[in-house]
């Protein structure tokens, strides 16, 4: 008989931790069927990051020539560029239609095999240009009187000066979130 009463006791003890982890399991399986139901409709974030830089150093020794192409150093720093931006993976590399803008793109474009695509100087970051560019991370190369302007149209405020004819070394970092857009100048010699 007292066999009896420890089957029965154990039997009962058993099924009753069987309940226990039954319940524990049918909770996770709640908890984590809740949270996977949850994190589908948290929306990601898109992120638009630009990088600005002005052509590297133009060769100046005709005057009159009004696209010419990089001297041997503006040759040099378009490299530099690149190697200065290797950890970036661009998704697209913008330039004007000039020799020493897309010169200067060229390396960068390269590296992260991608064809250089141009823009208007007169029609920065107009609603074409940031509907394709939402999200992404993308070179834009320009000129003195072009690059700030076009970080103030990213930034909606007038922040930036034309650059001095001599300055090829300005790198803009523009971040573009729903609700913020900030900015970062380096000089990179």
């Amino acid at each position: 008989m007292y066999r009896f009463f420890c089957f029965l006791y154990i039997r009962n003890k058993s099924i009753f931790i069987m309940k226990k982890i039954l319940a524990l399991f049918g909770f996770l399986f709640f908890a984590f069927t809740s949270c996977a139901q949850d994190h589908k409709t948290v929306e990601v974030e898109e992120i638009s990051t630009y990088y600005l830089i002005r052509h590297a150093e133009k060769d100046r020794s005709n005057s009159s020539n009004r696209n010419p192409d990089l001297s041997e150093i503006g040759v040099e720093r378009a490299k530099k560029w690149s190697e200065v931006m290797s950890h970036i993976d661009f998704d697209a590399v913008y330039s004007t239609k000039y020799n020493r803008t897309m010169q200067t793109a060229t390396p960068t474009a390269e590296r992260n095999n991608l064809d250089i695509q141009s823009y208007d100087p007169r029609k920065m970051y107009d609603a074409k240009f940031q509907k394709a560019t939402k999200g992404q991370t993308v070179l834009i190369v320009g000129h003195s009187n072009t690059t700030p302007f076009f970080v103030n149209k990213i930034l909606k405020e007038e922040k930036f000066d034309a650059m001095e004819d001599d300055n090829n070394s300005n790198l803009y970092i523009v971040t573009v979130t729903k609700d913020s857009r900030t900015c970062v100048v380096l000089k990179i010699d």
